[in-house]
């Protein structure tokens, strides 16, 4: 944790010093090739340290790295039929116990159908049992699909408004849990934050936040941070305050990604403006 406020590092600052392993590229096609090449990179990786089943914990945004990543295996002619995916979170309808249609515009299982398995040649592709979402009836069953193949190799994501990786939120005011606690939650039905609701409104739904659902199922803190790796990229202009909370900060449940820096392998690559300093200003 740096002493001095987080959000007043300079620009060229930031990263130096955190546990966390940092690297900034140019632009959001540069995060999103770099995305893409380690989802490569650590699968090949694994297979070649022996893992007969890969496990990566995967999210549905940023957004892009899954055509190149098809594009290049089909290319390439590498199987990913030993890949084991776990998605990271969908939303829910408004009784927590089913999945949005696949029809809705916003559903996470819809987008990696269209944007990852439909590009992959058909002999190239992970099998229809290998491709997890938790279920918000047996969330448990993640985390004993994750136990029966020996742990998460890679978990890769971004980082929310709140902090928040997954969709695992911080506590919400009044609400006392310390960091162990947090970092102990299993894959649950959530309540997403206004927060949350809102950030996702505006990058997904022109800021329609009715059409953001309240409830969502994710993979918990648990899960993410017994990974071995954690690979986090980070692509938007309104991250610029929690990157450096993430990297800087104390470590604290109110900012999940602050766990990070207690985790022994975990890198964050980020567009070069992420690192501009947060200062208001008026447009």
């Amino acid at each position: 944790m740096n002493d001095k406020n987080p959000l007043t590092i300079a620009k060229e600052a930031v990263g130096h010093g955190s546990p966390v392993g940092f690297e900034v590229v140019a632009d959001n096609e540069a995060v999103i090739g770099r995305f893409a090449d380690d989802l490569m990179a650590e699968y090949l990786a694994a297979k070649a340290a022996g893992r007969e089943k890969v496990v990566f914990i995967l999210p549905v945004g940023p957004v892009g790295e899954y055509e190149l990543w098809a594009e290049r295996c089909n290319r390439e002619r590498v199987s990913l039929k030993d890949l084991v995916l776990v998605n990271m979170d969908e939303y829910l309808t408004p009784d927590g116990r089913e999945f949005i249609p696949l029809s809705n515009p916003l559903s996470f299982r819809a987008h990696m159908e269209r944007h990852f398995f439909t590009r992959l040649d058909p002999d190239l592709a992970p099998p229809p049992e290998a491709r997890h979402f938790p279920d918000p009836r047996r969330p448990q069953a993640t985390g004993d699909l994750i136990d029966r193949h020996g742990g998460v190799d890679v978990c890769f994501g971004g980082v929310g408004i709140t902090g928040h990786l997954a969709f695992n939120d911080p506590p919400e005011p009044g609400e006392v849990i310390d960091r162990e606690a947090f970092a102990a939650l299993p894959t649950r039905v959530v309540r997403l934050s206004r927060e949350t609701r809102l950030i996702n409104s505006i990058t997904a739904a022109s800021g329609n936040i009715d059409f953001i659902p309240e409830l969502a199922v994710t993979v918990g803190m648990k899960e993410i941070l017994a990974s071995r790796k954690i690979r986090i990229f980070m692509n938007r202009t309104w991250q610029c305050a929690i990157v450096r909370k993430l990297l800087h900060g104390p470590v604290t449940a109110a900012v999940p990604a602050s766990l990070l820096q207690e985790h022994p392998d975990a890198r964050v690559v980020a567009a070069d403006i992420v690192t501009d300093l947060p200062l208001p200003q008026l447009h």
